[in-house]
């Protein structure tokens, strides 16, 4: 389950909540697919439809070196009606 890095918890994802839409940060080089079927698996849940973006890393510097961490993806994922994740909600 290393897929699914960990659950989002903002403004915006809390009421998407209410519309059974769960936000998720994922590692950038997964497909949409696997994705989902991590999601259905893990879960056991039936997946509508997923959005995505990704989400650049952040610039760090070290003394005279310049660099960044890592990108990551951003899911939000809506189930159908009477599943829900139960950690979640």
């Amino acid at each position: 389950m290393d897929a699914i890095q960990y659950a989002v918890f903002t403004h915006k994802s809390l009421r998407l909540l209410v519309k059974n839409q769960y936000t998720f940060n994922v590692e950038s080089g997964l497909t949409r697919t696997e994705i989902k079927h991590w999601v259905e698996l893990f879960f056991g849940v039936k997946v509508i439809a997923m959005n995505s973006h990704r989400l650049p890393g952040k610039v760090r510097r070290k003394k005279p070196i310049m660099g960044h961490t890592m990108h990551y993806r951003r899911m939000i994922i809506t189930l159908h009606p009477g599943y829900s994740i139960p950690p979640l909600k």
